[in-house]
């Protein structure tokens, strides 16, 4: 959403108002999901006036869509009312937009870095809103790391809009990253929330998965503030975890398997 001034830059009608510009925008996205939702419930009406053998699965389909259209026409988002996986899965070919998690980016001025935006009803309960100066980044990319770190500093710029950015879409997907370090890479592994190290093992390697015994960890924080791995030893900060053993943030992995 777009919240800085600039004469070089139109603002759409003629006037800099993000609250308005969401208000329209999620007006769009509803519109759109309200005409699949339409023409599904049309295409199941039809098909229930002869017997099929899915029958039963297309007047559980058709109430669904029915409590979809319902929504949509009180304006709120079809996330509102899924209530189960088993009625995410009935609508999961679908796409729909407003199904899908929102994060709020606003652009702003130069001097509006510290300012806070409240977009009231107009959005979900604990939707995150992040503002970042798209001029400003853009200024910041072209530095080299020495000057862009003191040019931050002096702008008291803590985190960049990638960072705050990429940090927000991870908290509203319910995801969080562990890390494998390797000869050939280091790499960050994206996982729900909440997942086992008997599972994230598996998303590195099926076989890891199949022939678990532990999860040698660390966490990068620990990491970054010791230096280097035999400095952690030393610190007793290195875990062997079993299969329940849930991922936090941040752990840096070496799975212990045997196949």
């Amino acid at each position: 959403m777009r919240a800085f001034d600039d004469p070089s830059v139109p603002p759409y009608r003629n006037s800099v108002n993000p609250v308005r510009d969401l208000t329209e925008l999620k007006t769009e996205l509803l519109l759109a999901d309200l005409e699949q939702v339409t023409v599904r419930i049309e295409r199941l009406e039809k098909q229930l006036t002869k017997p099929t053998k899915i029958q039963a699965q297309d007047k559980a389909e058709l109430a669904l869509h029915k409590k979809l259209q319902q929504a949509i026409e009180s304006e709120k988002p079809i996330s509102s009312v899924i209530e189960t996986d088993a009625e995410r899965e009935i609508i999961r070919s679908f796409g729909f937009l407003t199904l899908k998690p929102m994060v709020i980016a606003v652009n702003v001025g130069e001097n509006q870095l510290e300012q806070k935006f409240d977009f009231g009803e107009t959005v979900e309960k604990n939707t995150p809103v992040i503002t970042l100066c798209g001029k400003l980044e853009y200024e910041l990319s072209q530095l080299d790391d020495e000057s862009r770190a003191t040019f931050m500093a002096e702008m008291g710029i803590k985190e960049s809009a990638v960072s705050k950015f990429v940090g927000s879409c991870y908290s509203v997907l319910g995801l969080i990253s562990f890390l494998t370090v390797g000869s050939d890479e280091v790499r960050a592994w994206p996982i729900k929330q909440g997942t086992s190290a008997l599972d994230a093992a598996g998303k590195v390697h099926s076989d890891i998965k199949r022939g678990f015994i532990r999860a040698e960890t660390f966490n990068y924080k620990d990491f970054k503030e010791l230096g280097n791995e035999k400095a952690i030893k030393a610190g007793g900060k290195i875990r062997l975890e079993g299969k329940e053993y849930v991922v936090r943030d941040g752990d840096i992995i070496n799975f212990r398997f045997n196949v």
